[in-house]
This record gives C-alpha cells, sequence and structure tokens, in this order.
C-alpha cells in the first residue's frame, strides 16, 4: 500500500471539504477559493490515474480510495477527469478493488454533468416544497432495485439525507 499517495488524497479531500461551506452562498470570493481546490485535485487525481489507474483500496487503503472517488466526484467543471475516473473505477470495482455504490453515484454525477438523465437517483437537482427532488432518472420506477444492486440505500432514505432539518 502506498500511505504517502494515501495521506495525499485525505489531505486534498480535508481541503475540499473546509472550504465546501462557501461554496454553496452568496460569497464569490469563497466559491472561487473552493473551485481552485476541486480543480486542483482533480488535476493531481489525473496524475495519479497516469501513473497508477484508478487508486484503489490495494493502492491507497479503504480511506485513501474513498477520497480518490470524492475528488472525481467533485471535479464538476473537468468532465474529462470525471469520464476517465468512472472508466478506470469500473474496471477496479470489477476486479473488487473498488466500491459499487461509489462508483454508481459518480456515474450520475457525471451524467448530470453532461445534461443526461442519471441511473440511480443519487443527484438531487434542488428542493420543491422543502423535499429534495433528484434529477430525472432513466428508469425512475427501478432506481430502489438499481441502487440496492450496487448497494446503496433506498431512494428515500437517501433524499432525507438531504431534507431540511
Amino acid at each position: 500500500m502506498r500511505h504517502r499517495l494515501a495521506a495525499e488524497l485525505i489531505e486534498l479531500t480535508d481541503e475540499d471539504k473546509r472550504l465546501q461551506g462557501g461554496a454553496f452562498g452568496d460569497d464569490y470570493p469563497a466559491q472561487l477559493a473552493h473551485r481552485r481546490v476541486t480543480t486542483r485535485n482533480a488535476d493531481r487525481l489525473a496524475e495519479i490515474m497516469d501513473e497508477h489507474g484508478w487508486p484503489g483500496v490495494s493502492l491507497v487503503g479503504a480511506e485513501g480510495a474513498r477520497r480518490a472517488w470524492l475528488i472525481a466526484q467533485h471535479a464538476d467543471r473537468q468532465l474529462d477527469v470525471q469520464r476517465r475516473a468512472v472508466r478506470l473505477m469500473a474496471a477496479a470495482v470489477a476486479a473488487g478493488d473498488a466500491d459499487p455504490g461509489q462508483l454508481a453515484m459518480l456515474r450520475d454525477r457525471t451524467l448530470v454533468n453532461e445534461g443526461r438523465p442519471q441511473i440511480y437517483g443519487s443527484q438531487i437537482a434542488g428542493l420543491r416544497d422543502g423535499a429534495p427532488v433528484p434529477w430525472p432518472s432513466v428508469e425512475p420506477d427501478r432506481v430502489d432495485e438499481m441502487r440496492a444492486e450496487v448497494g446503496l440505500d433506498p431512494f428515500a432514505a437517501h433524499v432525507a439525507t438531504h431534507a431540511p432539518r
């Protein structure tokens, strides 16, 4: 296992998390700071993928692999990185070296960023009358079935985490 690489992935995403709160408000400098961090993180993930392929559990441990996924998940302005991460992560999932639920969420995020319907209902478009509303799905009647196939909670449990408190 590459402990230094795992620590780097954790450090990169810690900074992302620290700045994330400002990314959604009206504070333009905070939005730019978060955007710079997610762009830099995605650039670094691209370098890691060049060198190692997908940084799966065998390379960086479970937490390092989760943090690599988080970087790809937040690379919304770098679709090339997200698309490549999906391809490499799919191979890692097939080899038992990555989490299928994380891959499902990254697939949904990438599809939504491409302006296409998602598969697993993991991406929330906003709130309507206080209730979370997902982005459109390819097969909305089968979302729970597909979520179960990759180890994700049912859709109702997922949206409950996005409900206003």
